[in-house]
């Protein structure tokens, strides 16, 4: 692979603010992913080896939610079963895939994000605390197998599926992003190792780029302020915007 000595830093950077972004929004391997296929991956090789940078960045956020107090362990061991097995579903798919299909629907999953983004639809729901019953556990059951087949098809957005999915049931939101990280953590191993077994993944670029989205794990909530997240929610979106057209028009 050429040049592959520039590609090391640049990702590094770029992981660097796609951790920072996870943290603050969400949606950080909109722009990994991509970048990725920029630099010459086949599309199965860039969705394998922007899983290693997930696991990475995943164990350091799961640390940070666990020394604060506010990992609902219970809620999140029920959650991650059906999402381990959808992940498989879904890691299986994406490896078959053909790369030019592959892009449009990446660009498309991105052009969706972003519409979702703006439009917003959580701010409407309202946080009022539930009682799991039968039927709600049944629900959650089906939703995080769903969420797992997504995970492990693209992971790009998935936080998005996960907020979506116990915000309706009443949680607050720092309740579910320690829920999303857990089980995020939990079906990567899963969609990783399909990845591995099926050899498509590149190590070197997956550690430069995992180097980048830990400390951007670490960074983040420091950086957690309005002015800043709003600044960077616009720059990621119009660059994910760009990244979605041209693997839409010149995949």
């Amino acid at each position: 692979m050429e040049a592959i000595y520039w590609q090391l830093p640049l990702l590094f950077v770029v992981g660097l603010v796609a951790g920072i972004l996870n943290v603050l929004a969400g949606g950080g391997s909109l722009l990994t992913l991509p970048l990725l296929i920029f630099m010459g991956l086949p599309s199965a090789v860039a969705n394998g080896t922007n899983r290693i940078a997930i696991l990475c960045q995943s164990i350091f956020a799961i640390r940070g939610f666990r020394k604060r107090g506010v990992m609902p362990l219970k809620l999140a061991l029920f959650c991650t079963p059906p999402a381990l097995l959808g992940s498989w579903v879904g890691a299986n798919l994406a490896v078959s895939l053909d790369d030019q299909l592959f892009n449009r629907v990446l660009a498309l999953i991105m052009i969706g994000v972003l519409i979702f983004t703006a439009v917003d639809p959580l701010k409407h729901l309202r946080k009022e605390e539930i009682t799991f019953s039968f039927r709600r556990k049944v629900v959650l059951i089906v939703s995080f197998f769903a969420v797992g087949i997504y995970g492990g098809f693209v992971q790009a957005g998935v936080g998005f599926l996960i907020i979506i999915a116990l915000l309706v049931h009443g949680l607050d939101l720092v309740r579910i992003n320690a829920v999303k990280v857990f089980v995020i953590f939990a079906y990567t191993f899963i969609a990783l190792g399909v990845f591995i077994y099926h050899g498509q993944i590149n190590y070197l670029l997956g550690f430069a780029l995992a180097a980048g989205n830990s400390i951007g794990g670490i960074l983040g909530p420091k950086l957690a302020v309005d002015k800043g997240h709003d600044w960077i929610k616009k720059v990621v979106s119009l660059t994910v915007l760009v990244f979605a057209l041209k693997l839409l028009l010149f995949p």
